[in-house]
């Protein structure tokens, strides 16, 4: 039953992680449903490293190219005072430099309160009650941001004021149900970026803290008596890697012509759902 369990949760990882509908939210509610213990916070970090990983692979050279233009900026400030004033023609794009300080500087405040708050993170932010209310708000939210969001510009247009923004409100996704893509895509969209770009965006800023969160809490998920054993635990996280892959191709792909319509009413009925189950008390928050 663990296998199956594991098997399960993973193909739900891969499927909503990337969707702004919140994979942890997910994570805490259908195990409920499905009679299952919760498997915990440490299990969902770990999990998230899967599709994580898919994400690497999507972007792998958009990603190559940032990381190879963040370095040869800074070597490139040292070699131009050493040239004296002669031309010197840069070997690499400024923009993809910038991206690279962008998804820096975005990742500070999810790292600095993540580690801050890791205890309530495990502990009280994963009440059905908190759950279900941050479905329905940032899907209203995400719904506002949808609506009213210019979306005139692009990734190249993004600011470090932009990133800082964006860089906060994926920190909200710290609490069980409010989705980081969601977040980050609706800070994206309030700050006029279109939907390809905020969803974009969105996806290499996750990418540090959420390798970052799946490395600190491996021992946790791998320590003899978690809820979901070792193998099943990395069963379920290749399972999400395969399954995301898909997902991030297929999103990016509906992104171009459509709205987050359809995920903003389903987060918002399943928060309804949620709060009706605990209120019969049906479910135990």
């Amino acid at each position: 039953m663990e296998w199956f369990q594991a098997a399960v949760l993973g193909v739900l990882q891969g499927l909503t992680e990337f969707l702004p509908i919140s994979s942890s939210a997910h994570l805490r509610i259908y195990p409920e449903l499905f009679g299952w213990e919760d498997p915990g916070a440490a299990f969902t970090a770990v999990t998230q490293i899967g599709t994580e990983a898919a994400v690497i692979v999507y972007f792998a050279r958009d990603i190559g190219r940032i990381v190879s233009a963040w370095f040869r900026s800074l070597r490139g400030s040292r070699a131009a005072e050493r040239s004296r004033g002669r031309r010197r023609r840069n070997t690499y794009d400024p923009q993809d430099a910038r991206m690279g300080w962008f998804v820096i500087i975005g990742t500070i405040p999810i790292g600095a309160l993540g580690y801050v708050l890791q205890d309530v993170i495990r502990d009280d932010f994963r009440s059905l009650w908190i759950v279900a209310t941050t479905l329905v708000v940032l899907g209203v939210i995400l719904g506002i941001a949808d609506r009213v969001g210019r979306k005139e510009r692009t990734i190249a247009d993004l600011t470090y004021k932009d990133a800082i923004l964006i860089g906060f409100a994926q920190a909200m996704a710290l609490i069980p149900g409010v989705s980081r893509s969601g977040a980050s895509i609706s800070m994206g969209l309030f700050l006029g970026l279109d939907r390809a770009a905020a969803a974009r965006f969105a996806f290499l800023l996750a990418i540090p803290a959420v390798l970052g969160s799946g490395i600190f809490e491996w021992p946790g998920a791998m320590e003899e008596g978690s809820v979901i054993g070792v193998g099943p635990t990395i069963l379920a996280t290749v399972i999400a890697f395969l399954v995301g892959l898909g997902v991030i191709a297929w999103l990016m792909s509906w992104l171009e012509k459509r709205s987050f319509a359809p995920f903003i009413v389903y987060r918002i009925a399943l928060g309804l759902f949620t709060f009706a189950m605990l209120a019969t008390g049906t479910w135990s928050a």
